[in-house]
């Protein structure tokens, strides 16, 4: 139990002098970030846009209305 003890804080105080305060979870965060990007960056599909167009004109309407 010892032996446990002594490799968590060693592998705490590592991460800590590494800069890296969340360890594995900073790697989780950076692949997500970048996975959110990646979709953020993508075009909206056409029938999409379409689809909003009409919705926009529809409500100018009604407010006109």
């Amino acid at each position: 139990m010892k032996e446990a003890t002594k490799t968590a804080t060693a592998d705490t105080a590592g991460r800590q002098l590494s800069g890296d305060p969340l360890g594995t979870n900073s790697e989780i965060g950076r692949k997500l970030k970048q996975y959110y990007d990646d979709l953020v960056s993508d075009e909206v599909p056409d029938r999409f846009a379409q689809l909003l167009a009409q919705l926009e004109q529809t409500e100018a309407a009604h407010k006109k209305g």
